[in-house]
């Protein structure tokens, strides 16, 4: 694989349209941390026991896992940029309206409404941001990468502050900041062109009856009901001000972009999607059990909460790969599909925690989330030959070939090992398939241009980094520029699920290519 020379483009000098968007995410991977440390005080001053309180987390998500089932129709009718300013402008209204209210009930309400708002933003901010991108998706990807660790790692320390001058606090803070993020949406993101296809609302449910996506996505269903339990009810056992709360989860932040964007890559590189998911299951499990069983310590509630934010960081990423391996259908119906389990999971998981606790004693909701963390485990067992198949043809080619040729071309016939050239789209791509064309000449050895059509993962968001018509043009550009001059070449469209080590680990399972 080439490489070309000189000084690389940093991954932040990027246009303002995606400066805007990655700002927006920052503030919405706050959402969550930014209330958690708010959640007693909220209890007390609105005089709500916490399974009142907890049903904010279950109107926001339940909402939010209906509303995925038609943001794919939603976006294909109105693009990107309009579903995603509505989505922010939805967010900004109902978090100024939680703030205003007096009752639970009214933020409760107000949080349903929150969470439509929420659904419209993830499923499209990572799209936007890849296709406003100068210079490729690789300096994208990194910039929502930054912004999910920045929001994820702040928000609960911002939560904390604004928390500890009243609980209304995050919320006003919540609807200013995204209305900052929605004034820079308007002014700098261009228009984007809609999908060639309409995709229908019921998509996502006719996807659910492929074996392996509905597999996966009651995994994570019981993966963030056990995650939501803790989330929801794991401030309370801990007996700390609403600005000590912001430290712990903010310490559970940090871990869980970390072991996101840096650990499960590698964990799952050398172990594999499904063997790294039992071991973090399990793992999760014995956490979720050690929380049950000091309950009534609060130093072991908040030492067990920050080191599961390192099992949930590596969950959430794999677990999205995981669907995305298996998946038969488009990545937004995908997306939409898993996204709707899964917000199923979390939104109902803190309803059944409160009924509990409430009908027997604080510890019995943390132990019915480790029996959802271990009966994960079974059933990603269940699909386990429909993911290891998957990996297995992860790399998969499409032949490519010159769109013409011309008369006396001479013929890619040689018994020496191929000169293999792998480029993306950018402005040095030429350059490079030039100079692997001259040590193709000079070895007397065929040449071939692969590119990698890759999904991008990060944490629970998926995106194509391009279309199919598009990783096709990229390759037949150069084919047709090296059979101009008469330099015989083939090309191959590989495809690859998740960070760039994943498209080096798709040509070399190519085997082709070894």
């Amino acid at each position: 694989m080439s490489a070309p020379r000189g000084k690389a483009a940093s991954p932040f000098r990027q246009p303002k349209a995606v400066w805007a968007v990655a700002f927006a995410c920052v503030i919405s991977f706050m959402g969550i941390g930014l209330v958690d440390p708010i959640l007693p005080a909220l209890g007390k001053s609105l005089h709500a026991s916490p399974s009142q309180v907890s049903l904010l987390f279950s109107s926001y998500l339940i909402v939010t896992a209906v509303a995925m089932l038609f943001v794919g129709w939603v976006s294909s009718h109105l693009g990107a940029k309009r579903t995603l300013v509505i989505g922010l402008a939805v967010i900004v209204v109902f978090a100024a309206l939680a703030g205003t209210t007096n009752s639970i009930n009214g933020i409760v309400g107000f949080r349903a409404g929150w969470g439509l708002g929420n659904a419209l933003f993830i499923a499209t901010s990572l799209a936007v941001i890849v296709a406003s991108a100068s210079g490729g998706f690789g300096g994208a990807i990194i910039l929502y990468e930054t912004a999910l660790g920045l929001g994820i790692a702040v928000g609960p320390l911002l939560g904390g502050e604004l928390g500890g001058i009243s609980w209304r606090g995050p919320f006003f803070g919540v609807a200013v900041l995204m209305a900052v993020a929605l004034v820079a949406t308007l002014a700098f993101v261009p228009s984007l062109p809609k999908p060639k296809h309409v995709v229908s609302p019921i998509a996502p449910l006719k996807a659910l009856r492929h074996r392996g996506l509905l597999t996966m996505g009651i995994m994570a269903l019981l993966y963030n009901w056990g995650f939501f339990t803790m989330l929801g009810y794991a401030p309370y056992p801990m007996e700390l001000s609403a600005h000590e709360l912001g430290l712990v989860f903010t310490g559970w932040g940090l871990l869980v972009a970390a072991f996101s964007v840096f650990v499960a890559p590698r964990l799952q590189a050398r172990y594999g999607t499904a063997p790294v998911l039992y071991a973090n299951l399990l793992g999760l499990g014995i956490v979720m059990a050690v929380i049950a069983a000091g309950v009534g310590t609060p130093t072991v509630v908040i030492v067990a909460v920050i080191v599961s934010g390192a099992f949930i960081g590596i969950n959430n990423t794999l677990t999205t790969q995981a669907v995305m391996l298996v998946s038969p259908v488009e990545r937004p119906v995908a997306s939409s599909a898993y996204g709707f389990l899964r917000f199923i999971g979390g939104g109902l998981a803190p309803f059944v925690a409160g009924k509990l606790a409430d009908a027997t004693d604080l510890s019995v909701p943390f132990y019915l989330g480790a029996a959802t963390f271990l009966l994960a485990i079974p059933v990603l067992a269940s699909g386990h030959g429909l993911l290891r198949k998957a990996e297995a043809h992860t790399g998969d080619s499409e032949p490519v070939t010159p769109s013409f040729t011309p008369v006396g071309s001479p013929a890619a016939t040689s018994d020496a090992p191929p000169v293999i050239v792998a480029v993306g789209a950018h402005d040095r791509a030429s350059a490079i398939v030039d100079a692997a064309a001259r040590v193709a000449r000079d070895t007397g050895s065929p040449l071939e241009v692969v590119h990698v059509q890759q999904t991008a993962v990060i944490e629970e968001q998926a995106v194509d980094t391009e279309t199919a018509d598009q990783a096709r043009a990229a390759v037949t550009a150069h084919l047709d520029r090296l059979t101009a001059h008469g330099i015989a070449a083939t090309g191959q469209i590989l495809t690859g699920v998740g960070d760039h080590a994943a498209a080096g680990r798709a040509l070399v399972l190519q085997p082709r290519l070894v």
